[in-house]
């Protein structure tokens, strides 16, 4: 199966005219074959993706500003969807959030195209600062969110600095399937991972003696 025929079909609204998730769709699939063809990002430009997908280049520019933001939602098609959280507890939903980052770890070992498009965008500065805009921070917004909430709930302690406490959580996994992608990512590791990291930051009850 191909990468353009696994990932998962976007849900949300269409935008501009009618038939434009068809039309989105046909764009996005487009660029994937391509990739699949071997082609590389800095040699994608709007005409070839246009032919490909049988649409006019005013097609693509009424959807993506450029072909930035395309591959910025080609990366996200192919990624795993961002979970819902459950919002029963700030650690219930730090699990939801590293059970996600731990299935896109997965993904991207699985897929040779998916790998090499995170390398090629990392090596492309304005590609890559618009995926970190797009797709990265509000990320990383949600999480820290969780932990606001954490704090104001009483789950965590008093005194964490948020930033670094979301590091604390987010590491672990980035290295395990980043940076170490020789190393195991099993089922159970987001619940070992928040429950290792909260046995540190819950607060203390204090007890007279």
């Amino acid at each position: 199966m191909s990468l353009a025929e696994s990932r998962p079909r976007p849900d949300g609204p269409a935008r501009g005219r009618p038939r434009s998730e068809a039309v989105e769709r046909a764009i996005i699939e487009g660029v994937m074959r391509l990739l699949e063809e071997g082609v590389p990002l800095a040699e994608l430009s709007i005409e070839r993706v246009a032919r490909t997908a049988g649409v006019g280049k005013a097609t693509i520019y009424r959807r993506w500003s450029g072909k930035e933001e395309l591959f910025v939602d080609v990366v996200r098609a192919a990624e795993p969807p961002d979970p819902e959280l459950p919002g029963t507890s700030m650690r219930d939903d730090l699990v939801v959030l590293l059970e996600s980052l731990r299935r896109r770890g997965l993904a991207t070992r699985s897929s040779v195209i998916l790998h090499n498009v995170y390398a090629q965008m990392k090596s492309s500065p304005r590609i890559w600062a618009a995926y970190h805009t797009s797709v990265i921070a509000p990320r990383r917004a949600i999480g820290m969110d969780v932990l606001r909430r954490g704090l104001r709930d009483g789950e965590l302690r008093p005194d964490v600095d948020l930033e670094l406490v979301n590091d604390m959580f987010v590491g672990p996994m980035l290295v395990r399937s980043v940076m170490r992608p020789d190393a195991e990512l099993p089922e159970g590791l987001a619940e070992e991972i928040v429950d290792t990291v909260l046995a540190g930051l819950r607060p203390v009850s204090s007890t007279a003696s």
